[in-house]
């Protein structure tokens, strides 16, 4: 298959690449050093899909990510992924994946279970802007699916600073969140375009994560003898429900993934 792909050099975008080209597929890297930025309505002519990754945002930050300036965060993502789609129809390019995100639905009560198909409810402009584009490639001629990703962990940089807290004696508050791994994702990606009718959206979560099991992993790993954060409340979580991925056979790592990445995440 040759694909499109946004974002190659970004956090999810790079396992993406690594998935797609493993896989044996052609990939053609729309970025910065190919000439190619957000707004642009690049020449897609003999791909047969696109996945689009890229998202400019004030630096790490999502939600929040427009900073001082949603006016040019709208321009860039919202009508510039819209150009982008427009030019993947006009050049007959049959499928699409849209990195979304779990912030479509925010405005949910906490505790709140979130289905494949529970429509979109977001409580900031991020998740507008996600919930916007999932509408506008939900109407395209194209099998298109949009895929609202939880929190993404599997570079060194994810924990950094929360590992030097903990590590240097430093108090860590409590949290618990839900996260996926890089690669779990780009294999959901990767499963949705090798289906002949994929759905038009599914969710992309795999674990539970507490501060304080994943610091009781990395007291294991380096015999720190810090004392570990309490146990957050898991009530007020808004949980994904992957029942679409699931049953196309997407098999993501659980906790074993978590563990076997840990020791590189350390480094």
């Amino acid at each position: 298959m040759r694909i499109a792909l946004t974002g190659a050099s970004g956090i999810v975008g790079g396992f993406v690449l690594r998935a797609a080209q493993a896989g044996g597929n052609q990939v053609t890297c729309l970025d910065r050093s190919s000439g190619f930025h957000l707004g642009h309505a690049p020449d897609l002519s003999g791909h047969d899909a696109l996945i689009h990754c890229a998202f400019a945002h004030a630096p790490g930050r999502y939600r929040g990510g427009e900073g001082d300036d949603p006016g040019g965060f709208l321009r860039l993502n919202r009508d510039g992924t819209r150009r982008l789609f427009d030019a993947a129809v006009r050049d007959g390019t049959g499928r699409i994946v849209f990195l979304s995100s779990r912030a479509v639905h925010d405005g949910y009560p906490a505790g709140a279970k979130l289905a494949d198909d529970l429509p979109p409810r977001p409580a900031n402009l991020y998740g507008e802007l996600k919930a916007d584009t999932e509408a506008y490639l939900a109407q395209l001629p194209v099998r298109g699916t949009s895929i609202r990703a939880t929190g993404v962990y599997g570079l060194p940089g994810k924990w950094r600073d929360l590992f030097s807290d903990y590590l240097s004696g430093r108090p860590v508050p409590p949290r618990i969140a839900t996260e996926v791994h890089g690669d779990d994702l780009a294999a959901a990606i990767m499963l949705l375009l090798d289906q002949p009718a994929p759905p038009g959206q599914v969710n992309c979560s795999d674990i539970i994560l507490d501060r304080h099991d994943l610091l009781a992993e990395v007291q294991a790993l380096t015999g720190c003898t810090h004392p570990l954060p309490g146990r957050a409340d898991s009530a007020p979580l808004r949980i994904q429900s992957c029942d679409r991925l699931l049953a196309l056979g997407w098999k993501p790592g659980g906790m074993a993934r978590l563990r076997a990445t840990l020791p590189h995440l350390l480094c």
